[in-house]
């Protein structure tokens, strides 16, 4: 997606921070930008997943389910089984991309819609993951490992490093795809990540989670736009018959897509375990699935498939996040929430159609 593809959803976030700061002081206060790195940290993962299922213009409505799941299969074989944390977290991994794959392999093998085999997996991974979990229904996180995925906090030296490794890879990919980068864009990139590395350094430093969860983004951002395995997912979303035509296997594409995308669900479940120090029945319920789709539709990948991006996901996190914890800031009632969450949803969707159909009368 371009800058001016962005723009909107961009606007809209200036808009939110000036009204809330407006509203309430503490908005825009290092402390609670920091905790919303952290709170949207999760969400952001599975909605990256979900960026790839709607690039296909598909929909996986299992995926909090999933994320849930994954949870309950790490801290059952840590804290019952007493393997150590990258284990834990590797296992629950396994898990989401065994369950992506079956649903996959279903959807293409019996041409059933996506909605419905997935539909069929929020019910039953549900199930299994208070199967799972078993009588207690609840499960307290104590490994080092899970627990500092979300309580580490880097200096701001090791939060700076950070950031000119990334401005150097946006640089060194621009360079390799022929698009030069001026002096005014590589300010640009320098602004928008000294402004975040400034303020989580005024709290506690940089997050650990945020890191992670931006790390995996830009690698989905590149597999998307630098790999064959992206331009065939993309194609398939433009057009499944003419990609057919072309020579692309349709069917392994959308296999892989909901492997890939329940893996990174199972993720997300992994890090909203380690911020609550706790699985418990009702991890990956709740408005997670709900936000995790606004989030990608929202930062601008389109629903009808074959447009978007894997940023759109954390840029719409950001503005789901903001609204959400702006609100709860003030104090409004769930029902007030859930309105204006819907609204901004349905605002979204609704520009995304109309610029569709001047696309296609043009």
């Amino acid at each position: 997606m371009t800058l001016k593809e962005r723009l909107p959803v961009l606007i809209g976030l200036v808009a939110i921070a000036i009204v809330f700061q407006s509203l309430n002081a503490n908005f825009l206060s290092a402390r609670n930008l920091t905790n919303l790195g952290l709170q949207i940290a999760a969400m952001s993962l599975v909605a990256c997943g979900l960026v790839f299922v709607l690039l296909l213009g598909e929909i996986d409505l299992s995926a909090g389910a999933v994320s849930g799941l994954g949870a309950a299969v790490m801290g059952v074989v840590g804290v019952r089984f007493g393997l150590p944390g990258p284990l834990c977290a590797l296992a629950a991994l396994l898990t989401g991309a065994a369950i992506g794959l079956f649903q996959g392999v279903w959807i293409t093998r019996f041409t059933v819609p996506s909605f419905v085999v997935t539909l069929a997996g929020l019910l039953a991974w549900q199930g299994a993951q208070l199967g799972v979990l078993g009588d207690t229904g609840s499960l307290n996180l104590n490994d080092g490992f899970i627990v500092g995925l979300c309580a580490t906090f880097l200096p701001p030296l090791a939060g700076g490093a950070l950031l000119v490794a990334a401005i150097t890879g946006v640089a060194l990919t621009s360079v390799l795809s022929r698009r030069w980068v001026s002096a005014g864009r590589l300010g640009l990139l320098g602004i928008s990540g000294g402004l975040p590395l400034a303020i989580f350094s005024a709290d506690r430093g940089v997050p650990l989670a945020v890191v992670l969860v931006v790390g995996v983004v830009a690698l989905m951002d590149a597999v998307v736009r630098r790999t064959r395995f992206g331009r065939h997912v993309l194609a398939v979303g433009g057009n499944a018959e003419a990609a057919r035509r072309a020579g692309i296997s349709v069917e392994r594409v959308r296999i892989a897509v909901f492997a890939l995308g329940s893996m990174l669900a199972a993720a997300g479940g992994v890090l909203a375990a380690s911020r609550l120090l706790a699985v418990n029945q009702s991890s990956g319920g709740g408005d997670l699935l709900l936000n995790a789709i606004a989030s990608a539709v929202i930062g601008g990948t389109s629903l009808f498939g074959g447009r978007g991006s894997v940023w759109s996901a954390l840029i719409g996190a950001l503005a789901i996040g903001g609204i959400s914890n702006g609100m709860d800031l003030l104090g409004w009632a769930s029902p007030v929430k859930y309105g204006v969450t819907g609204a901004v949803l349905l605002l979204a969707v609704t520009v995304d159609a109309l610029a569709r159909s001047r696309s296609a009368a043009r």
